[in-house]
């Protein structure tokens, strides 16, 4: 086509991806330590965070009230059209990389790099968010399960966001008033997960099965003891008062941030024992799992108290306590900080993964972000880099004004993969697929509708965010990458990008 004859959309052939996958030189290439059950624990890990435990009240408080079960179906129906696709690559392509792979193998090297450095954004900024709230959480464990109390300048950052940036004041034990310094925690617990990660996936996905086992042990025990406590009436109206359908259409929007991380499966590929059978089951199982909880959760938080009541902050622990299920604070600082460890330590592994995938291909400086350390087999210098930048971000950044930031950016992610399965189907129908998404093209044009429909409901702001990163990232790209891509070279330079281990 004659699309893909500009040099700006030269796409990198599946067949050479397949060839880099079986290079016989396996100096640089990952460990494959991880089943289809660890692949599921990865996704859950990634998944189920703040997104539930604070966007759920939110969300049904503010715009769908009790149809925000609806609106985790309809999250969930747009996830899976692009689940099916995500599947389908991954298992077709198992190397590093996850949508900005299966898009240079699609769509050309400048959607790629855009969908690459959009995942840079859905990663790091999720992150640096997961680790600031995992800041408060922890200071609220210590106080009151240990009695210890932290100075209130070390849990936050020196400035918030609300309608422009201000400095942070906090009260300290004293009554007095002092800018905060920095948020320390965050940085303890950013730093210790770079440390396991750098060690290797087989101790970062055992401690990930942990932290998700705990997670959902207290989910079910929140919701098995809130059921008993439901009152239908309180499912009277269905619909938001102010709201009504459109409500949750917007619910669905802006719940979108609790299914983010499913999709970080797909990056891990390459450490698959055997992708084309253990993606598909990854990735759907993750999705399946997540959404059955979120909707029993949004069912029995709706039903326990009135919408219009839930607590903005903390709306399980909070309908929990207005019941009388004391036990209910602490199991749920329990949950959240095991959530929040597992979606913290996910998100720094699928980031380190992208990097190392895009500086295979020429386009980050492969010395450093490609280096795979020759004892661990593990990205190294990217994960210890993704591990200060998180860190940096989240011990100073105001955080608060890019939550939706990290969803449209995921959307954006969901739309190119939806495509990129139709666009493969018809430029190499006879690559080997042993899963194939059922029903395409119907499948990949729902992934791009649905997803793409939600993207419209965040917001003005947020798109101009997005396409503001996005020129950045363009500018990198004409200024480097374009030039040191290995699609510059000679065929035999392009099917070795694999650098020795380091």
């Amino acid at each position: 086509m004659q699309w893909f004859s500009s040099p700006w959309f030269r796409r990198k052939p599946a067949s050479l991806l397949l060839d880099e996958l079986n290079a016989e030189d396996e100096g640089g290439r990952l460990h494959r330590k991880l089943g289809p059950l660890s692949l599921i624990a990865l996704g859950v890990g990634a998944t189920i965070g703040s997104g539930l435990y604070v966007s759920t009240g939110i969300v049904a408080r503010e715009v769908a009230g009790p149809s925000i079960v609806l609106s985790f179906l309809i999250a969930a129906i747009g996830c899976g059209f692009a689940a099916l696709c995500y599947a389908e690559l991954a298992s077709m392509v198992p190397v590093a990389g996850s949508a900005y792979t299966y898009a240079y193998a699609t769509l050309g090297e400048l959607v790629a790099w855009i969908i690459g450095w959009d995942l840079i954004l859905e990663y790091a900024v999720g992150s640096c968010y997961v680790a600031n709230g995992w800041s408060g959480y922890f200071d609220s464990m210590l106080r009151n399960l240990f009695g210890i109390q932290l100075d209130p300048r070390l849990l936050h950052a020196p400035w918030d966001y609300a309608d422009g940036f201000l400095l942070n004041v906090v009260t300290l034990a004293g009554g007095a008033e002092a800018v905060s310094w920095f948020n320390l925690p965050a940085v303890l617990i950013t730093a210790l997960l770079t440390v396991i990660l750098v060690i290797g996936i087989r101790e970062s996905a055992g401690l990930n099965a942990a932290m998700v086992l705990l997670n959902v042990g207290v989910i079910l025990t929140l919701v098995g003891a809130g059921a008993a406590y439901v009152d239908p009436a309180n499912w009277k109206p269905f619909l938001h008062e102010d709201h009504g359908w459109r409500g949750v259409a917007m619910g669905a929007a802006k719940i979108f941030i609790a299914y983010i991380g499913f999709d970080s499966i797909s990056t891990h590929a390459e450490e698959a024992r055997d992708p084309r059978k253990d993606m598909p089951i990854g990735i759907l199982g993750a999705l399946v799992v997540c959404t059955v909880l979120y909707v029993a959760t949004g069912a029995v938080l709706t039903g326990m108290i009135p919408y219009l009541q839930l607590d903005r902050t903390a709306p399980l622990a909070a309908a929990m306590q207005a019941k009388g299920l004391t036990f209910a604070g602490t199991l749920l600082t329990l949950g959240i900080l095991a959530g929040m460890t597992s979606s913290l330590l996910v998100g720094n592994l699928s980031q380190s993964r992208v990097l190392l995938a895009m500086a295979r291909d020429g386009l980050l400086p492969i010395k450093f972000f490609g280096a795979v350390h020759r004892r661990f087999k593990t990205p190294w210098k990217a994960t210890v880099l993704v591990g200060f930048v998180v860190a940096l971000g989240a011990a100073f950044a105001p955080l608060n004004l890019l939550a939706d930031l990290v969803s449209i950016g995921t959307l954006f992610a969901f739309v190119i993969v939806s495509a990129a399965v139709w666009i493969l189907r018809v430029t190499d129908p006879d690559l080997p697929r042993s899963f194939r998404a059922p029903f395409v093209p119907f499948v990949s044009t729902m992934g791009v509708l649905v997803n793409g429909g939600l993207m419209f409901w965040l917001g003005s702001d947020n798109w101009i965010r997005l396409i503001g990163w996005l020129v950045i990232g363009l500018i990198i790209y004409m200024t480097y990458s374009r030039r040191h891509s290995l699609l510059n070279r000679t065929p035999e330079a392009a099917a070795s990008p694999t650098p020795p281990a380091a």
